[in-house]
C-alpha cells in the first residue's frame, strides 16, 4: 500500500507507458485495465507461474513477490516482500519485481534457499513453497544489506529469531512448519547446528564443519537483488493513463488531487477507488468495477514524515513498515525519554499487525479510513487513540486537525475529504518539572498507591471503532488503589464496554476487557513496594516482570525482546541399507522445482488460444424452487459469453459418482442446498467470470418446502441414506451384560462435533481443452483422475475413449480433491463441448470454501458402564452423521468411525449409526474420515469415565489399553500375529522418552503455585486399522537405460513418486550389471493420465504409494526376469556389461522392456494394524504484562489463531510477580499464554509412530508432523460455521484460520518406529493423535476450574464439555468469564 516516505517527487510530467521489469526483464505497457492485479497480469502474461493465488486477501503468502524500488536521492535500493494478489499493476512504474524464479531456477542454478529447503523435506505439495522462498529471501537481502557486524563463514547476517519470523505470515497446510523452520535456520548466524532437523545433507553426529561443507553453500553475493540499471534512469513520476473506457492519476500535488475529486463530483462520478496500496481489497472485496484510479502515493504532503519536540506526523500514505522503522528510530534528543518509550512500544505493537509483506505496502492512513468509513477493526486506531493522536483533514479548501477519538466519532467522511496525517505526541509526564528524574505517575503514601492519571483505550469489543473508557479512567484518577476500587471500576467498565447486536462472542468480548484492566492494576496492589520503588528511584532502575525476580535496568525496556518460534525439535529415524535405496531418506522428487516456481500445476498451464474461464452461480436458499437467474440492474457484465446451466447437459445431468451414487452437476429445477452449483458463467477472463457470478440475482419459490437443516430433524423425519450391509461395522460382545458388571454408569451422554474445511493450498481448478474427433482432454487437480473421466463422459453423453482426464501434481488434496474435484472439471468439460473452446477455472477461495462441504459433522449419544479402578466393560453409541444432501463417500463413515473407536477394550460394543441426509452441501471425505472423529468420541468417553471416578486419565487410559487377546475379539483378521502388536511397548517407550511421569509431578506443582497459569498434560494411543485397494503400475525402460514409471495414483505431495522412484531403482537393481547404483537418478515418475494407465482408482487412504510401489515391484520383477535371461547371454558374449549396454542390446534384440501390473491385495495383506502414541503438554495463562496505557484491540476480528490476539502494547511492563517453578525439561521453557483470553499454546508433543517399514523415513515424517499440525487445526482453531440457511460464513484466512508457524508445538519430537511389520501409512493415522493436545487443555482447564470453585460458585471443576475446535471463548468460559469479578469478591471477603 504505497510507497515509502523518503520518495521525493516533484516533477509534474504525465507518463505515457507504464515500465517496471520482472525477474530483470523489461516491459513496457501502454493500455492498462487499472484493475489488474500484478499477480493477473504475472499469471496471464509472463512465463513466471511461482506466484500462486491461494486467497486473493494477502493472508496466505503464496503471492508473495519481491518489490525493489530505486530512490535517486539517497542512491539506495529498498527490497521489501508485497501480495501480488492486492498490488495492482500500475502502482509499480519503475519498480523490479522478482519471483521465484528470478531468485534461482533449473537453467541458471537453484539458488541456497531452493536447495536447502529441498534438502531439508521443506515442501511437500510444493504450492505455498515459492511464497515461502521468497520471503526468506527478502530477509536475507535485507538483513545483509545492514551494518551488522560480519557473520561467520556460509551464514548470513540473520538471526534464528529473525530467520524464523521471515516466513511468520505464509501459510502451508502441508508439512506441519518445523522442516520450513529448519531450512530458514540454516541461514542464521547465530544457528545451533545441532538444532537442525533430519535432512538429506549429512547424517547424525558428523561434526559442524562437516555439516556446513555439505550445505549448499551461500555467501553476500547469494543475497543481493541487483536492480536493473535501465530503471534507475526513469523518472519517479507515478503512471498517468486515460483512455474511453479507464483512467489512472498519480496527481503530485494536493492541488492535483482536488483538481480530479472535483471534476468528477461535477460528473457525478461514482465509480472512483482512491488507492495507495489496495490491501483493503482483502478485506472489503471489490463486488463492483471502478473505471478510475487515483494514486495518493505520490503527493509528497501525504508521504511526509516529521519530527519535532511536540511529536512525530506521519502522512497518511506512508506504509505500516515506514511508521514502525520511524517510530524504532526516534531517538532525537529533543524527545523525552518517555516519549520514546511510547514510540517505541507502538512500534512493538505495529510489528504484529498483519503480515510483513501486508505492513510493506499498507499505509496507515488506509487503515484509519477503513475505521471511519467501514468500521474496520482497527488496531492501528486502538493504539493510537491511547496516545492522544491527531488527524489532520482536508475538505474542498479546509485544513482540519482533530483528536483521533472525534475523527472516529464523526460519520463517514464524503468523498472530497482527504486524510492527509496523524499526529503522535511525545509523551512528557506533566506532574514532575525536573528535568532531571521521570514524573510520577504512581504516588505511594500510607493509605497504599494511588494512580494519579491513565489511559485505557479498547477496540474491536463489538463497538464500531476503537473507544476510549473515560468514566473508568475518571474513577481511577486520584483514588488509592485497593481491591474494592478496582473491583468498582470493573463494574464500571462492564457498563462501558457493550458489545453491538450481532457481535460473536459478546460476553467473552467483554470478559477480556475486564482481565485486561485487572491483569493491569492488580500488581499495583501485589507488589506495591516495587512498583513504588520504581518510580521513587533516582534513576528509576527497578521494574517487576511478571515471569522472573530482580530488578531491570530501565534502558533495556526500550529494546524489542524477540523470542523463537520453535525451542526445539527433535527427529529419530531408524535407518536401513538393506534395500538401498528403499528406505532412505531421499529428498522428494520435484521439490527443488517446486521451490523455484517451475513445477506446474492444473493453473499454471498456458492458457490456449480462445480460452474462456469459468465462475459457478450457487444457490443461497437450503431448499427452493429455482424460477429465473438474472444479473443485478445496470451491473456491467465485461466479457461474460453465456450461461450454462443443466438444460444444456446433452447427457446425464451428473458432476460427481461414487459407488454408492451420483450427485448431479447442476440443479435442474429444485436446488436443495445452500452452496449447490446451479449455473455456470462463462466469460474471458476469471474475474469477469467470477465479477459476473457475484452479480447473478436468483429468484426463488420456498412456498411449501421444508427443508432439513439438522440431523435431529433428519432423525425425526428419517431422512437417511443406506449402508451396505457388508460396509456396517459388527458389534462386540454383551453389551447389557457389560452394563449389569458395571459398578458405575453414564447414561445418554452428548457429544457434538461440527466440520473442517480442507484449505489445501490451490483451490479446485481444471482447464478442457476440445480434441479432434469429439474429444476432450481436462487437465484436473484431482485425487481420483479415473471417477472424473467417468462422470465427465456420462454428462458429455460421449464413449470413456473421447475423454482423456491428466493430473500431474495437486497443490494439497486431504480429501477434497477427489471427489469434490469431479464437479469443476465435469463443468469445465461442459462449456468446453458446448461452445468448442477451451475453458479453464480457478475456483475463488470463497466459492470454494461454500462448496467444499468438508468434514462430517455428528451427534453422539453415549452410555457407558466402568469398574471403580476405570475399566469400562461395556459401551454403546447412537451416532448421527450430517452426510448433506449428497452421498458421496459417507457410507464409509461408520466402518471407518468404528476401526478408530476400538482402538481401547471397551469389554463390549454397541452401536446404531445413521447417516443422514440434510439439505446442507454434501459431506466428503478429509484426512482422516471417521476416523478422527472415532479417536475424539474415545478419549472423550475415557476423560468423562476419568472424572466420574476422580481418577488420573492416564491410568484409567492404561488400564483400558487393549491386550493381545481383546485385541483379536475387537479387530478379528486385522489383529495379525502377537508380535505385530507393538502398542503396549510404544506405550511404555513414550512415557520413558518423553519423561511423561516427571513431567506429571512437575505440572502439578506448577498448577499449584501458579493463580493465573495453568497447564495439562495428556498421552494417548492410537490403533488404526489399514485397508489396502488394488493399484495398478507400469514400467518402461527407454532405449538410453533411462526408466519412466506410471502409477494410479496422484502426487499431492505425499511422496507417493518419490517413494515409487525409490521402489523403481531397487527392484531393477536386482539385474546386478555394472551402473546399478546410479539407477535412481534414472527414474523418472510421470503424470496420470486415464488413457495410458487404467483402473487408477482413488489416491485417498494414506495407502496408495505403498500399494503403488507393491505394483511397480512386480512390473520390475517381470522385466529383471526377461532382462536376466538375456544378459547371462550377452555375459558369456561380452564379459561384464553395463546397464546402458544391456538396455541398449535388448532394446535391439526386441525385449519388451515395459511391464504393467496391477496389485490386488490377498486377503492375508488386506487390512492390518498400525500404532502409535502422542503425548501433549499445554498450557493456558490469565498472566499478561500490561502496560500503563492499556491498548486493547482484537486482531481484524477474530479469536482462534494462536498468537494473533494481539491485544496489547506494552509501554513499561508491570504484571503480576509468580512463582515458577524449576524444571530441567525443555518443554518449561517459560511461554505467554493468555487464559484470560482462552488463548492456548502447545509446549511440548512427542510423538513415537510405528511405521512398519518405512519406504522413506523423511517422507513419512512430513506427513506425520504434517497431520498432527492439521489435526491441531481441527481440535483447537478451526471453525467452519453456517447461517441459519446451512450456507457457509467462513470467508477465507479472515474469518478461518489454519495452524500457522507460531501455533505448533514449542518442542516437536517425533520417533518413527520400524517394527518390521507392514508399510504402514504415515498420512493420515497421526492426525487422530492431535487429540492429545484437545485432552491437554481439559487438563489445563480443569485445574482453571477447581481454582475458580475455590472462589465460590456451584459449578463442577471436573465434569465439563469441551467443544471441538476448542478455540479461545470456548476455553475462556470454561475457566469462568466472571472469574476476575469472583476472585476479586473472594478476596475482599477473605
Amino acid at each position: 500500500m504505497g510507497e515509502h516516505s523518503h520518495t521525493r517527487t516533484t516533477t509534474k510530467r504525465t507518463e505515457q507507458s507504464l515500465v517496471f521489469a520482472v525477474n530483470g526483464e523489461r516491459f513496457e505497457l501502454f493500455q492498462v485495465d487499472p484493475s489488474t492485479t500484478l499477480l493477473e497480469f504475472l499469471r496471464c502474461q509472463t512465463s513466471f507461474k511461482s506466484p500462486k493465488l491461494g486467497c486473493g486477501e494477502g493472508g496466505c503468502g503464496a503471492c508473495v513477490v519481491l518489490l525493489s524500488k530505486y530512490d535517486p536521492f539517497l542512491d539506495k535500493v529498498e527490497d521489501f516482500t508485497v501480495s501480488s494478489c492486492l498490488t495492482l499493476l500500475c502502482s509499480v512504474n519503475g519498480c523490479s519485481i522478482t519471483t521465484a524464479e528470478g531468485i534461482g531456477n533449473s537453467k541458471d542454478g537453484f539458488h541456497p534457499i531452493q536447495e536447502r529447503f529441498s534438502g531439508f523435506h521443506a515442501s511437500q505439495c510444493g504450492y505455498c513453497t515459492p511464497g515461502m522462498c521468497v520471503s526468506l529471501y527478502s530477509a536475507l537481502v535485507n538483513a545483509d544489506k545492514s551494518d551488522r557486524p560480519e557473520p561467520r563463514p556460509g551464514f548470513s547476517k540473520l538471526t534464528v529469531p529473525e530467520a524464523e519470523k521471515s516466513i511468520a505470515g505464509n501459510l502451508c497446510r502441508c508439512t506441519g512448519y518445523r522442516p520450513i523452520v529448519d531450512a530458514c535456520k540454516t541461514f542464521a548466524t547465530n544457528v545451533d547446528m545441532e538444532d537442525l532437523g533430519l535432512n538429506s545433507f549429512w547424517r547424525k553426529g558428523e561434526c559442524d564443519e562437516v555439516k556446513l561443507r555439505r550445505l549448499p553453500p551461500y555467501s553476500h553475493g547469494n543475497g543481493t537483488c541487483v536492480f536493473p540499471e535501465f530503471l534507475k534512469n526513469k523518472t519517479k513520476a507515478g503512471f498517468n493513463m486515460e483512455s474511453e473506457a479507464c483512467y489512472w492519476y498519480s496527481p503530485v500535488s494536493l492541488q492535483q488531487l482536488q483538481r480530479l475529486l472535483q471534476m468528477d463530483d461535477e460528473n457525478n462520478e461514482t465509480s472512483r477507488k482512491i488507492v495507495v496500496s489496495n490491501t483493503g481489497m482483502g478485506y472489503y472485496k471489490e463486488l463492483i468495477r471502478f473505471n478510475k484510479y487515483i494514486d495518493l502515493r505520490y503527493i509528497p504532503e501525504l508521504s511526509i514524515i516529521k519530527k519535532d519536540h511536540t511529536g512525530i506526523e506521519i502522512g497518511a500514505a506512508v506504509t505500516i513498515s515506514k511508521a514502525i522503522e520511524t517510530l524504532k528510530e526516534a531517538n532525537e534528543p529533543q524527545f523525552s525519554q518517555e516519549g520514546k518509550l511510547v514510540f517505541k512500544k507502538l512500534a512493538d505493537h505495529l510489528e504484529k499487525i498483519a503480515s510483513g509483506f501486508l505492513r510493506n505496502s499498507a499505509s496507515i492512513g488506509g487503515n484509519l479510513m477503513m475505521a471511519q468509513r467501514k468500521h474496520f477493526p482497527s488496531d492501528i486506531a486502538t493504539i493510537l487513540l491511547s496516545v492522544d493522536a491527531m488527524v489532520d483533514i482536508l475538505t474542498d479548501q479546509r485544513y482540519e486537525s482533530i483528536m483521533l477519538e472525534e475523527f472516529l466519532g464523526r460519520p463517514p467522511l464524503d468523498s472530497k475529504s482527504v486524510l492527509l496525517a496523524i499526529k503522535i505526541p511525545c509523551w512528557r509526564l506533566s506532574v514532575d518539572i525536573s528535568s532531571q528524574g521521570y514524573t510520577k505517575l504512581l504516588f505511594e503514601t500510607k493509605a497504599g498507591i494511588m494512580l494519579n492519571h491513565c489511559r485505557l483505550t479498547f477496540g474491536a469489543y463489538g463497538t464500531k471503532h476503537a473507544i476510549r473508557a473515560r468514566n473508568v479512567e475518571e474513577f481511577l484518577s486520584a483514588k488509592f488503589l485497593n481491591t474494592s476500587v478496582l473491583y468498582e471500576a470493573i463494574k464500571i467498565l462492564e457498563i462501558t464496554v457493550v458489545p453491538e447486536d450481532g457481535t460473536s462472542h459478546p460476553a467473552y468480548r467483554l470478559s477480556l476487557a475486564i482481565g485486561f484492566l485487572f491483569d493491569f492494576l492488580y500488581p499495583l496492589l501485589e507488589n506495591p513496594s516495587e512498583i513504588s520503588s520504581f518510580w521513587s528511584d533516582g534513576d528509576n532502575k527497578a521494574l517487576p516482570f511478571s515471569d522472573f525476580k530482580g530488578k531491570q535496568d530501565f534502558n533495556q525496556l526500550d529494546q524489542t525482546k524477540f523470542s523463537t518460534l520453535l525451542s526445539s525439535a527433535k527427529q529419530v529415524v531408524q535407518l536401513s541399507e538393506e534395500y538401498n535405496p528403499v528406505g532412505e531418506p531421499i529428498k522428494k522428487v520435484g521439490a527443488t522445482l517446486q521451490a523455484s516456481g517451475e513445477a506446474l500445476y492444473v493453473d499454471d498451464i498456458p492458457s490456449p488460444s480462445n480460452c474462456l474461464h469459468g465462475a459457478f452461480i450457487y444457490s443461497t436458499e437450503p431448499l427452493a424452487w429455482v424460477k429465473d437467474i438474472e444479473f443485478k440492474p445496470g451491473s456491467s457484465l465485461d466479457g461474460v459469453i453465456k450461461l450454462i446451466s443443466s438444460k444444456d447437459i446433452p447427457g446425464e445431468n451428473i458432476g460427481a459418482q461414487t459407488m454408492f451414487g451420483s450427485e448431479p452437476l447442476y440443479a435442474d429445477e429444485l436446488t436443495e442446498c445452500a452452496g449447490q452449483r446451479i449455473a455456470l458463467v462463462v466469460a474471458d477472463t476469471q474475474r469477469n467470470a467470477d465479477m459476473a457470478a457475484n452479480l447473478a440475482v436468483i429468484d426463488y419459490d420456498k412456498e411449501n418446502l421444508d427443508p432439513i437443516l439438522s440431523v435431529e430433524e433428519a432423525f425425526e423425519r428419517c431422512s437417511f441414506f443406506e449402508v451396505p450391509s457388508s460396509l456396517y461395522p459388527e458389534q462386540v460382545g454383551d453389551f447389557y451384560k457389560g452394563m449389569a458388571e458395571a459398578d458405575h454408569q453414564i447414561h445418554s451422554a452428548e457429544i457434538k462435533l461440527g466440520s473442517q474445511y480442507y484449505f489445501y493450498m490451490e483451490t479446485q481448478a481444471a482447464l478442457a481443452v476440445p480434441d479432434e474427433d469429439n474429444c476432450m482432454i481436462v487437465y484436473s487437480s484431482s485425487q481420483c483422475p479415473e471417477l472424473a473421466h467417468g462422470t465427465i463422459a456420462k454428462c458429455l453423453g460421449v464413449p470413456g475413449h473421447n475423454v482423456r482426464v491428466i493430473t500431474r501434481r495437486v497443490g494439497g488434496g486431504f480429501g477434497g480433491k477427489a471427489i469434490k474435484a469431479m464437479p469443476v472439471s465435469t463443468a469445465c468439460a461442459l462449456a468446453a463441448y458446448k461452445l468448442q473452446r477451451p475453458v479453464r477455472m480457478y475456483v475463488n477461495r470463497q466459492t470454494d470454501m461454500i462448496m467444499a462441504g468438508g468434514r462430517h459433522p455428528m451427534k453422539i449419544t453415549f452410555s457407558v458402564g466402568f469398574k471403580g479402578n476405570g475399566k469400562v466393560t461395556a459401551l454403546r453409541h447412537d451416532i448421527l452423521i450430517d452426510a448433506g444432501i449428497s452421498v458421496d463417500i459417507s457410507p464409509l463413515l461408520p466402518n471407518h468411525m468404528f476401526g478408530s473407536l476400538r482402538k481401547y477394550d471397551w469389554g463390549a460394543l454397541a452401536f446404531d449409526i445413521k447417516v443422514c441426509k440434510t439439505n446442507r452441501p454434501s459431506r466428503s471425505s478429509m484426512r482422516a474420515p471417521g476416523e478422527v472423529q472415532g479417536s475424539f468420541i474415545a478419549e472423550a468417553i475415557i476423560e468423562n469415565v476419568a472424572s466420574i471416578l476422580s481418577l488420573d486419565v492416564d491410568s484409567v487410559r492404561s488400564i483400558n489399553l487393549h491386550k493381545y487377546e481383546s485385541l483379536e475379539l475387537f479387530f478379528k483378521n486385522s489383529a495379525g500375529e502377537p508380535l505385530e502388536y507393538t502398542l503396549p511397548s510404544i506405550w511404555n517407550k513414550l512415557g520413558t522418552s518423553s519423561s511423561f511421569y516427571h513431567r506429571v509431578e512437575i505440572l502439578k506443582q506448577f498448577n499449584r503455585c501458579n493463580k493465573w497459569r495453568k497447564r495439562g498434560i495428556s498421552r494417548v494411543p492410537i490403533v488404526h486399522e489399514v485397508t489396502l485397494k488394488a493399484t495398478p503400475g507400469k514400467v518402461s525402460i527407454l532405449y538410453d537405460g533411462s526408466i519412466v514409471v506410471e502409477v494410479g495414483g496422484t502426487e499431492l505431495g505425499q511422496g507417493l513418486w518419490t517413494k515409487v522412484k525409490q521402489m523403481t531403482a531397487y527392484a531393477l537393481s536386482l539385474i546386478q550389471c555394472g551402473g546399478i547404483d546410479e539407477l535412481l537418478e534414472k527414474v523418472r515418475v510421470i503424470q496420470t493420465d486415464t488413457l495410458s494407465l487404467i483402473q487408477g482408482s482413488s489416491t485417498s487412504g494414506s495407502t496408495t504409494s505403498e500399494s503403488s510401489c507393491e505394483a511397480v515391484r512386480r512390473c520390475c520383477d517381470i522385466l529383471v526376469e526377461r532382462l536376466t535371461a538375456f544378459k547371462e547371454r550377452l555375459v558369456e558374449q561380452m564379459g561384464s556389461i553395463k546397464w546402458e549396454t544391456l538396455i541398449l542390446q535388448a532394446y535391439n534384440s526386441s525385449v519388451n522392456l515395459s511391464a504393467i501390473s496391477l496389485y490386488v491385495p490377498d486377503i492375508s495383506s488386506l487390512s492390518y494394524l498400525n500404532y502409535g502414541a502422542a503425548v501433549s503438554e499445554a498450557s493456558i495463562s490469565t498472566d499478561l504484562i500490561f502496560l500503563l496505557f492499556i491498548l486493547c484491540s482484537f486482531p481484524q476480528g477474530e479469536f482462534s489463531r494462536a498468537g494473533q490476539l494481539n491485544c496489547l502494547v506494552h509501554l513499561i511492563s508491570i504484571a503480576e510477580s509468580q512463582k515458577l517453578i524449576p524444571n530441567n525439561e525443555d518443554v518449561a521453557l517459560q511461554v505467554e499464554i493468555d487464559v484470560l483470553t482462552g488463548q492456548t499454546t502447545i509446549l511440548q508433543t512427542d510423538i513415537i509412530y510405528d511405521c512398519g517399514q518405512s519406504l522413506n523415513p523423511a517422507v513419512d515424517l512430513g506427513q506425520i508432523e504434517g497431520a498432527f499440525v492439521q489435526g491441531i487445526g481441527f481440535f483447537m482453531l478451526e471453525e467452519y460455521p453456517t447461517n441459519s440457511k446451512g450456507l457457509v460464513t467462513a470467508e477465507g484466512t479472515w474469518t478461518y484460520k489454519i495452524p500457522t508457524v507460531d501455533t505448533i508445538p514449542k518442542q516437536f519430537n517425533v520417533e518413527i518406529l520400524n517394527s518390521g511389520h507392514h508399510k504402514h501409512p504415515s498420512g493420515e493415522p497421526p492426525l487422530t493423535l492431535a487429540v492429545s493436545v484437545h485432552c491437554a487443555i481439559r487438563a489445563a482447564i480443569k485445574e482453571a476450574r477447581e481454582q475458580l470453585h475455590s472462589w465460590g460458585g456451584d459449578e463442577s471443576s471436573s465434569t465439563f464439555k469441551l467443544e471441538v475446535p476448542a478455540i479461545m471463548p470456548v476455553v475462556k468460559e470454561l475457566c469462568g468469564l466472571d472469574s476476575v469479578q469472583r476472585f476479586l469478591q473472594w478476596t475482599i471477603g477473605s
